[in-house]
């Protein structure tokens, strides 16, 4: 039987893999690329990442370019001082090339993107990690799904299967007839986390089994660059910094 044109070897040691130098020199020109095709550049930070909804993002954005992540590699592109920036001004928007930032090179108007993510926050579960949002208490008595974020009228109680790894995650509940009960001696619940505190593994798993979202995903636009004025608009500013704008 001759063998199948389909079936074919192929040996890792000879298939080339992109290296670290070649992906900056390509993030470096893809910039400066942007530079000269967009109308504006928006430089944002990011909020309880999520990579679906950052999909989301490049998918509305579908006309733009987005970058995110390698933030020097960025910043170098669009120039660090005006001798070697690569438009007039860009260098002012190295202050805001940290933490958890990237670029958004468009030609839509600065209005209609700024108001796209102001109402473009997705709520998600926390991670370990975090700091609580809000303050959340499993109501004693019988435990429902949701333990009280709706009306009992429209929940339902939990399963019975769910009951052990309830005690496991240190909530005193026990089964009663089939049913999960809770019952703390002084009648007010099992607080599974305040507002202002740091989320452990334990508190975010808890939030999950009864659908507590709150991790909210948010884009903050920090500041962007006009490629017709050379103008520098600062959107998000820290506490006790000034505008900065290039004329």
């Amino acid at each position: 039987m001759p063998v199948s044109k389909r079936s074919k070897i192929v040996h890792e040691t000879k298939t080339a893999k992109k290296s670290h130098k070649e992906q900056t020199r390509r993030l470096y020109a893809n910039v400066q690329e942007c530079v000269e095709k967009y109308d504006y550049l928006f430089v944002f930070s990011v909020d309880n990442m999520r990579n679906t909804y950052l999909k989301d993002v490049r998918t509305e954005f579908s006309d733009s370019r987005l970058f995110f992540g390698k933030t020097k590699v960025m910043a170098v592109a669009l120039g660090t001082s005006p001798e070697t920036e690569c438009a007039t001004n860009l260098h002012l928007l190295n202050p805001h090339l940290t933490g958890a930032v990237g670029l958004l090179f468009t030609s839509r108007d600065p209005e209609s993107v700024i108001a796209h993510f102001e109402s473009f926050r997705p709520l998600d579960f926390a991670r370990a990690g975090t700091v609580s949002t809000r303050s959340f208490t499993i109501p004693n008595g019988p435990v429902y799904s949701r333990a009280g974020e709706i009306p009992e009228s429209e929940d339902e109680p939990l399963s019975h299967t769910i009951e052990p790894t309830l005690r496991k995650l240190g909530v005193p509940t026990r089964l009663i007839k089939g049913r999960v009960v809770l019952e703390m001696t002084d009648g007010n619940g099992y607080q599974v986390c305040k507002e202002g505190e740091v989320l452990d593994s334990r508190q975010t798993t808890l939030l999950k089994m009864f659908g507590v979202a709150t991790a909210e995903f948010h884009v903050g636009m920090k500041a962007y660059w006009n490629r017709e004025t050379g103008e520098v608009k600062v959107l998000e500013k820290k506490e006790g910094e000034m505008d900065v704008d290039g004329q």
